[in-house]
């Protein structure tokens, strides 16, 4: 009985780690490989800041959801999960949150600009505001 209960017991752990385990999630990329992303076609850029910081500066063509609003999952729930996204914060620490989200959600396809659009501006490279 003991030895039943103890492959029972091994067998419960090893299905609890499992579950546990992160599945694919978004592959990270620094500020140069994030702007080729974003630059091919049917990329999806998504910003995930508040709509103030949006409005400051954020890359041409991204559309904000934000990760904080109580609204996040509804509003990603609406999205193409085929589709592929490219996700971005102030520092990368939101975009982490989000991104997780999204794998959880079925999204398959995303892409995180590391440090995010501070590494971005850091580079150089284009925000426009509105």
């Amino acid at each position: 009985m003991k030895k039943f209960l103890a492959i029972i017991a091994a067998a419960s752990v090893a299905l609890l780690l499992a579950g546990c385990s992160s599945s694919a999630s978004a592959t990270n990329l620094d500020a140069t490989s994030f702007s080729q992303k974003t630059s091919e076609p049917g990329v999806v850029i998504l910003d995930v800041r508040t709509p103030f910081e949006f409005m400051v500066g954020h890359i041409q063509g991204a559309i904000n959801i934000d990760v904080e609003s109580p609204t996040f999952e509804s509003e990603i729930a609406k999205l193409d999960k085929s589709a592929t996204y490219t996700v971005y914060c102030q520092s990368g620490r939101r975009s982490g949150i989000a991104v997780e989200t999204m794998t959880k959600d079925g999204f398959k396809n995303l892409f995180n600009l590391t440090n995010g659009i501070a590494d971005w501006q850091a580079n150089n490279l284009p925000v426009v505001t509105s």
